[in-house]
């Protein structure tokens, strides 16, 4: 259900996307507009990440198998490391076109259709990173946050070039320099979503919370101290999995010590919803080791 809400939240996207790149390109060419222009190919760019989305929802969606035993959870990853390559060449376009416009030192004459089209795109854009944000978060789909922050790039782009066309009438730079202002905001957006999706993909640390919870949830598995350590966590999109060793006396019988750890694992999954796989290491071994 909730993977289905997030597929029907990325085709609205490519709707609006599609809509919004053709009245700011209208827009643009009727005001030979750089910025315009340059920011209307990086809406139509939001299409063509949102397709990424689409496509790392639906194989994310798909169930594990005997190739991927562990799902497709991380598609989602690789979608957004997509959106992320997207930002990185529109906003290596838009330099590029900015610089070229600053060079030629040629004016801008901004109309009401510009102004419009430019409050337009502003409103939508933000209501769109903010519903996307939103629902990613909500069904835990990274690359859905990844294209809710391309959607608020757009709407900082358009928010930009509203400030500047009030002021271009003074100022024949101005166009060129609004150009190379949001090519900056893309890098940074660009840098955010590689960043967290590389560092993801990679394989991260436990977070310290989570820690302390499966430290906590030991004691009611066992009387005594089972000492939980050595933790790996690896993340498959909504699925998780952990290891984890504990520390069983060595007098212990296997039947026993398999009961706690089954009973371990059953309530981390419960808790936490986490797959955990519990090694068992010989206390009186780890205590002749220190």
């Amino acid at each position: 259900m909730e993977n289905k809400t997030g597929i029907m939240a990325t085709y609205g996207s490519i709707f609006l996307n599609i809509f919004l790149f053709a009245i700011k390109l209208w827009a643009g060419l009727v005001s030979s507009s750089v910025a315009i222009i340059a920011d209307a190919w990086h809406t139509l760019s939001d299409s063509i990440s949102s397709v990424a989305v689409l496509i790392g929802l639906k194989i994310s969606a798909k169930p594990a198998d005997e190739e991927h035993p562990y799902g497709h959870g991380r598609a989602e990853v690789i979608a957004s490391i997509v959106v992320g390559m997207l930002l990185a060449i529109i906003g290596f376009s838009f330099l590029k076109e900015s610089i070229l416009k600053l060079r030629s030192q040629s004016e801008v004459e901004y109309g009401t259709l510009a102004i419009v089209v430019t409050i337009i795109s502003l409103v939508v854009k933000e209501f769109m990173a903010q519903y996307s944000i939103i629902i990613g978060k909500r069904t835990k789909s990274k690359s859905m946050v990844a294209d809710g922050w391309h959607h608020r790039s757009d709407a900082i782009s358009s928010f930009v070039i509203l400030i500047g066309i009030f002021i271009g009438q003074y100022y024949w730079w101005i166009d060129g320099v609004l150009g190379i202002l949001v090519s900056l905001l893309l890098f940074y957006t660009t840098y955010s979503i590689m960043k967290d999706n590389i560092s993801h993909l990679l394989g991260e640390g436990i977070d310290d919370d989570l820690r302390e919870d499966i430290i906590k949830l030991a004691h009611e598995v066992a009387e005594f101290e089972i000492y939980p350590h050595h933790f790996l966590v690896h993340q498959y999109g909504n699925h998780t999995e952990m290891t984890l060793h504990i520390r069983l006396p060595a007098d212990y019988t296997i039947h026993n010590a398999h009961e706690i750890a089954t009973n371990y694992e059953i309530l981390i999954k419960e808790r936490t919803n986490i797959q955990a796989t519990v090694h068992i290491d010989s206390l009186q071994k780890e205590k002749a080791k220190q």
